[in-house]
């Protein structure tokens, strides 16, 4: 399974998990299966509040997860539209992220769940 973490800082597998999918700057992706890791950088970030184009902004990465703190109910709809998994992230880093959704631990985001817009500094309003 490939997988995307959303992040803001790069520092590998011990980048913390952003908490918003469409205003991270890049996205970590981990096959499950291969162990291979890789980073890209998020080609949507600068959209509009409520127009996120969550593949652009995979950069055309083909995954079958996203594993995020939050998102919008559009990107989420668009996400599953294209057969992607949305799983809730806990705070912390993805390698605790990683381990959570192998084992089946992380809950996938519901549309009740989703981010209600953009607070102060860009944070998610849930």
């Amino acid at each position: 399974m490939r997988v995307a973490f959303p992040i803001k800082e790069n520092n590998g597998i011990e980048s913390l998990v952003f908490n918003h999918f469409g205003s991270a700057m890049g996205f970590i992706i981990f096959d499950t299966e291969t162990d291979e890791m890789k980073t890209v950088k998020n080609k949507d970030v600068d959209h509009k509040s409520g127009r996120c184009q969550p593949l652009k902004a995979l950069d055309g990465e083909v995954v079958d997860a996203v594993v995020v703190g939050g998102i919008g109910i559009g990107a989420l709809q668009k996400l599953n539209a294209s057969n992607i998994s949305v799983f809730h992230a806990v705070e912390g880093t993805v390698n605790e992220n990683l381990e959570l959704i192998k084992s089946g631990k992380l809950p996938e985001f519901l549309p009740g769940m989703t981010c209600k817009g953009h607070g102060p500094g860009g944070k998610c309003i849930h």
